[in-house]
């Protein structure tokens, strides 16, 4: 055989070596590509994803977004060469493994997060909404969970209301910690609440509940100091002046929160916030209505230019590198607050898009 085929052969033996390695061999990396997107003023699965009732509601057009990124699951292991496909490719991102399922987190574990998250920012995203439109909401304490095998298992539930402690008013949630940590361990505290079922009921029917309850619980030592504590992580309910339900299916992860509370806006006042027009966005958002950053920016840009978005609702801190790597013909456009989306929302309407707040690398 001649000394070049016989070269040939040889490297093509050991390239078609390296590939089968390639394919079977597990590399500790995840990918990220450009997921779905959902017009929060459309439907989903035959149902409008935004439902409102009790309150007047206007005719809406055009489009506001949101934006999701896909993920591999945790249990998924990459093999070689699509590490290596997915580093070439320019839509998707090769991440490390640990960036997506942090300390061995399973993809059940991931999921059940993505899905609280996804409730806190559906309630920040209805409070975020009727605040920018001026409408009431009212705040409560609540009980947010029960730590098992503590001593409020069984006397306080997830969803109690929580009037006051030690017959001081509880205002906010980090009262509660405050006011049980003035017992020592061993001493009882007194809890007033209003029981979960009786605070949902009165709800439903718009009024103020008028059940309450008190509970008494002996407070134990904390793990880590000699605070007493009942072992309750207290949160933050809302009572919102009328219905809103946000249905959407197969949807985690916090940063949706902005588009949905676009929608609401939209819904709940006359005319267009679109104006016809294509637009579509990302960012969490708190009770306040401001706007947070989150992960996966290039890839939900990509996902809204194929959809078909003119304009991108950016957040403040994803600028950057939103605007390192922007697809043709969109247009994006810095978001800090809710106010400051409406405003641009409004410019666009109105032709002026010269006045946009951009988004640079700078």
């Amino acid at each position: 055989m001649p000394r070049r085929t016989a070269t040939m052969l040889a490297s093509t033996l050991v390239l078609i070596s390296l590939l089968c390695v390639g394919v079977v061999l597990p590399v500790p990396y995840s990918e990220m590509s450009p997921g779905p997107t959902v017009n929060t003023l459309g439907e989903d699965d035959g149902e409008p994803v935004l439902q409102i009732s009790g309150h007047q509601t206007y005719p809406t057009s055009g489009h506001l977004n949101m934006t999701t990124v896909r993920v591999t699951g945790a249990d998924y292991r990459m093999n070689l060469v699509e590490a290596v496909y997915g580093w070439l490719a320019h839509d998707n991102v090769v991440v490390p493994h640990d960036t997506l399922y942090p300390d061995g987190k399973t993809e059940e574990e991931s999921s059940q997060e993505n899905a609280e998250e996804f409730t806190q920012s559906q309630e920040s995203a209805k409070v975020a909404a009727l605040r920018e439109l001026n409408i009431p909401v009212t705040s409560r304490t609540v009980v947010a969970t029960v730590v098992k095998g503590s001593p409020a298992e069984g006397l306080l539930h997830a969803g109690d209301v929580i009037r006051s402690v030690d017959g001081t008013p509880v205002k906010e949630p980090g009262d509660v910690a405050e006011l049980v940590t003035k017992r020592k361990p061993g001493q009882k505290v007194a809890f007033t609440i209003v029981p979960a079922k009786e605070a949902a009921a009165a709800e439903k029917a718009r009024k103020e509940p008028t059940v309450t309850q008190k509970v008494v619980i002996t407070t134990a030592k904390a793990q880590d100091d000699d605070r007493a504590i009942v072992g309750i992580q207290a949160g933050t309910d809302h009572v919102f002046p009328f219905t809103v339900d946000i249905k959407l299916a197969d949807i985690g992860g916090p940063s949706a929160g902005l588009m949905f509370a676009l929608g609401i806006v939209d819904k709940l006042t006359p005319g267009s916030l679109t104006d016809g027009k294509f637009i579509a966005g990302t960012g969490t958002i708190d009770d306040q209505g401001k706007v947070g950053p989150i992960g996966g920016i290039e890839m939900k840009l990509v996902g809204a230019r194929n959809a078909g978005a003119q304009y991108f609702l950016t957040p403040a801190d994803n600028c950057a590198a939103a605007a390192a790597d922007t697809p043709d013909g969109l247009t994006l456009v810095k978001v800090g607050t809710i106010d400051d989306a409406t405003k641009s929302l409004e410019k666009i309407r109105k032709g002026d898009t010269k006045g946009l707040p951009a988004c640079t690398t700078g």
